[in-house]
């Protein structure tokens, strides 16, 4: 168990690392964020801030020693700079579930090898295999980049073969796999937070929207179609997070389908559809994800009032704060980002109990 006032270092500085400084501040804990770019949002908040490259190993050591457990904020850290990292101190969750995280190819089989239900998949390593692939699979289909890739990045969807050149273009000419159309009602998501003794625990699944393949907003209850599949959903999610031996907050995005839940991807961290969990339940995503990594009991994960409402603010969304802030039941939280662009993610509005205005 960790004791308050050790420090946690936070891999990645995004406003998923802001907002765990903030929870491990709560709880008595310093942070210290490492990431290679100018800009983080999450050394805002924190009481250090290496920026260095992933690679660079004498700032990693470094950056080791002045910690007592490191976690990350986003699932593209190098798997090398946490083995590096692991030979000189605990690192919550491990290189394991990076490593089939980041390959959405290893992703698949990996949850299809525990039973779990995906969409039709091939593997796409050049163009002439992708004509193979939808052969095999047919259209409509998507094709997504193997590695890397979010938010809708590093995907094409094709709605007959012959938009097959079109799509690999699209996607760089990267190693890629194509999944098979899914029919869905509804995307979902189950989001766990598992301990070092292997406790798991799991909030509501939120219904969940997406625009542009950016998540815009997060609900419950949500309709009884996935209510009626969460448990199928959490027991996968158990079972990968049991076979990685986890350790931290795990999400997995789902479809609600006809035939059941359909596993789409997984994020080892916390998650953009979890951000209605610090107003809306006992004990936020942030929270528990700290607590685990600390070794601390975990906390409830009850949602004590319905319904709860979770905006993104995405690009000129942002320009509307003065206006959510003169809504009495608006919880806003504003990233403290300076570029105001298209499709990123500036900040996030909860309602709880209450519909917003």
């Amino acid at each position: 168990m960790l004791a308050p006032g050790s420090t946690i270092g936070i891999l990645g500085g995004g406003q998923l690392g802001r907002m765990l400084a903030v929870a491990a501040a709560q709880l008595g804990y310093r942070t210290h964020v490492y990431a290679p770019d100018r800009e983080s949002v999450a050394a805002q908040v924190a009481a250090q801030h290496s920026q260095a490259a992933w690679d660079d190993e004498p700032r990693l050591a470094a950056f080791a020693a002045a910690c007592d457990v490191v976690t990350l904020e986003f699932e593209n850290v190098p798997v090398d700079t946490l083995r590096f990292l692991s030979g000189h101190v605990a690192v919550r969750p491990g290189a394991a579930a990076l490593e089939v995280a980041q390959d959405r190819l290893a992703e698949k089989r990996f949850v299809a090898g525990l039973g779990g239900r995906t969409a039709p998949f091939a593997a796409v390593p050049d163009r002439a295999a992708l004509d193979a692939a939808l052969a095999g699979i047919g259209a409509p289909a998507i094709l997504k980049t193997v590695r890397m890739g979010y938010d809708g990045k590093g995907q094409a969807r094709l709605a007959a073969a012959s938009d097959a050149d079109a799509a690999w273009d699209a996607i760089g000419r990267h190693p890629a796999i194509l999944e098979g159309f899914v029919a869905f009602d509804h995307e979902f998501s189950v989001i766990l937070v598992r301990g070092t003794d292997g406790e798991a625990r799991v909030w509501d699944s939120p219904l969940n929207v997406h625009q542009d393949g950016i998540l815009a907003a997060s609900t419950l209850p949500p309709p009884p179609i996935v209510r009626d599949q969460q448990a199928e959903a959490r027991a996968m999610m158990e079972r990968i997070a049991e076979a990685l031996d986890y350790v931290g907050v795990l999400t997995g995005e789902f479809f609600a389908t006809a035939d059941g839940p359909v596993f789409n991807e997984m994020a080892p961290r916390v998650h953009n559809s979890g951000h209605w969990t610090i107003e809306g339940a006992v004990t936020s995503q942030f929270e528990n994800h700290i607590r685990a990594v600390a070794g601390l009991p975990l906390g409830d994960t009850a949602a004590p009032r319905l319904p709860v409402t979770m905006r993104n603010l995405i690009g000129r969304d942002i320009d509307g704060v003065p206006a959510l802030l003169a809504d009495g039941a608006c919880h806003l939280h504003h990233y403290g980002k300076a570029e105001v662009r298209a499709g990123r993610k500036l900040g996030h509005a909860t309602w709880v109990g209450t519909e917003p205005a």
